[in-house]
């Protein structure tokens, strides 16, 4: 019940992607990772126009900030944002897009609504 109405709330709902895609990024705040490995890949399991849900097996933190590299499917070149950690559990985090261009918002949007139009006919 409480994921429910919690995503009513969303202003972006987010997209449960049936399949997950790849992302890489690289921790922007050196303050307190000088001796911890600052890059990292990590499949994206949702995504909406302001973030995404992340899994991987670098450990994140709320406040982390990242520039990331979206390769979203069936698109030739890579979406780059940079992006704060806002929620981490385990191996998966959630990340706020606090950059994207016009061009990386354009191409969000297509698939966002290519991915959902394609979920209703399947």
């Amino acid at each position: 019940m409480h994921e429910l109405m919690q995503a009513e709330l969303r202003q972006y709902p987010r997209l449960r992607i049936l399949a997950p895609f790849v992302c890489a990024f690289v921790r922007i705040s050196l303050t307190r990772w000088l001796s911890e490995d600052r890059n990292g890949i990590g499949v994206v399991l949702d995504v909406s126009l302001k973030g995404a849900r992340v899994m991987s097996a670098v450990r994140m933190r709320p406040g982390d900030q990242l520039a990331v590299s979206l390769r979203l499917p069936n698109q030739i070149s890579t979406m780059n944002t940079d992006a704060t950690v806002r929620w981490a559990k385990d191996q998966t985090f959630g990340l706020e897009f606090v950059s994207l261009s016009r061009t990386a918002e354009i191409r969000l949007r297509k698939y966002l609504a290519m991915t959902s139009s394609s979920e209703r006919s399947a």
